[in-house]
């Protein structure tokens, strides 16, 4: 079977980046496998490229500032402005959002490829093989999810704002559709009209240690940026929590452009000598053995790969109880959920945490659960969706 994974950016740090990795190698083992990027920056040493059988080609969307660009970007502006809900509107949305040139480039560029089955990853990315399914010679295009229904079109800054009609509308061109929740497939049926089908991600690493309760420390793991990962409400609670608790410590490994503004909130609370910020890294097992209890104090989350990783290295787990945590892990046994992007409550499950008797017993239900999450089961999935 040729397989196309059709992606944005694929050598860089993120979750993402580091599921393609994994599915494409595994599948490179037995077919043959292709992923287009539109990132030119090549580093194979990344996610075990170098040593797969996945090839790489490149598309490039040459911004040309001429009468059809200028055409698209008013088309565009009507729609979100006035036409949002028409169906003329969503016709009109579906010209404009990705010019027809790239579509043009896009569609030849699969077709010469003469490939089995298209995957696209991430919404927008999907969407571009919505508008073009028509013209693809390939007998199933796929649209994999990696953001869920609320960050997409629910949350303060969606995504995906004001286009949840258009969504629908160019999804549905698509063979297939992907969700990392049944949740987000409820959603997506109820709310779009959709149908799809649910494939947790896989564990995208090997283990290495394991993690210990005396220790003292709580780990956090992911980008700095805007709002998503919650690290502002973390260093708030990590405060309440330090007020009345001296020997824990707090690690947060990323990076992104909201460190500066991270690194103040932690000067402000005096907490230099309590909480540490380390830069992304290839070794992040480190991490996670070296820990005694992850945070995820996320606002909004797909299916984030630290909950299994996490858990693969026995840590317990205190997460916000965002849709995603609700489903992987209450009532395992090996979390406790506060209430999303309240401070005080996480604060309060922090302390629960650093007092718990049975985080023996916690830690070895967490290392059952995240077994489950093989690469063999998730891409025994993926075969059965796409043959």
């Amino acid at each position: 079977m040729k397989i196309l994974f059709y992606a944005d950016t694929v050598f860089s740090f993120g979750g993402v980046q580091r599921v393609l990795g994994v599915i494409a190698n595994k599948f490179a083992t037995v077919h043959d496998v292709t992923i287009l990027s539109t990132d030119t920056k090549e580093n194979l040493s990344m996610y075990g490229y170098s040593e797969s059988n996945v090839k790489f080609e490149y598309i490039s969307y040459r911004s040309s500032h001429n009468f059809q660009y200028y055409l698209c970007k008013a088309c565009s502006l009507i729609y979100k402005r006035l036409l949002s809900g028409s169906g003329v509107g969503t016709r009109l949305y579906s010209y404009s959002f990705f010019l027809p040139s790239y579509k043009r480039l896009l569609a030849e560029k699969i077709n010469k490829g003469n490939y089995d089955v298209v995957i696209g990853v991430h919404a927008f990315l999907s969407l571009h093989l919505a508008s073009i399914r028509h013209r693809l010679r390939v007998p199933v295009v796929v649209g994999w999810m990696h953001n869920s229904y609320d960050a997409l079109f629910v949350k303060a800054h969606p995504y995906l704002p004001g286009l949840k009609h258009f969504f629908a509308d160019e999804m549905r061109r698509l063979d297939k559709i992907i969700v990392l929740t049944t949740s987000d497939k409820e959603l997506f049926r109820q709310n779009l009209g959709l149908s799809a089908s649910v494939i947790y991600n896989p564990l995208t690493l090997t283990p290495r240690g394991r993690a210990r309760a005396e220790y003292h420390k709580f780990l956090a793991i992911g980008r700095f940026s805007p709002r998503h990962k919650g690290f502002d409400i973390l260093i708030e609670a990590f405060a309440e929590f330090a007020k009345t608790d001296s020997r824990w410590t707090l690690e947060i490994v990323g990076e992104g452009p909201e460190e500066s503004m991270i690194r103040s909130m932690i000067a402000r609370h005096g907490l230099e000598e309590r909480v540490c910020i380390c830069p992304f890294t290839t070794d992040i097992q480190r991490h996670y053995a070296s820990a005694s209890v992850y945070v995820l104090s996320s606002r909004w989350e797909g299916q984030p790969l630290v909950l299994v990783e996490a858990m693969a290295h026995g840590l317990p787990i205190v997460s916000s109880d965002i849709p995603v945590a609700k489903e992987l892990l209450d009532n395992q046994g090996v979390a406790i959920l506060f209430q999303n992007e309240h401070p005080s409550s996480l604060a309060l499950a922090m302390k629960s945490m650093a007092e718990e008797r049975h985080w023996s017993l916690m830690s070895d239900r967490a290392l059952s659960l995240a077994s489950r999450f093989s690469v063999e089961e998730t891409y025994r999935q993926w075969l059965d969706h796409i043959s």
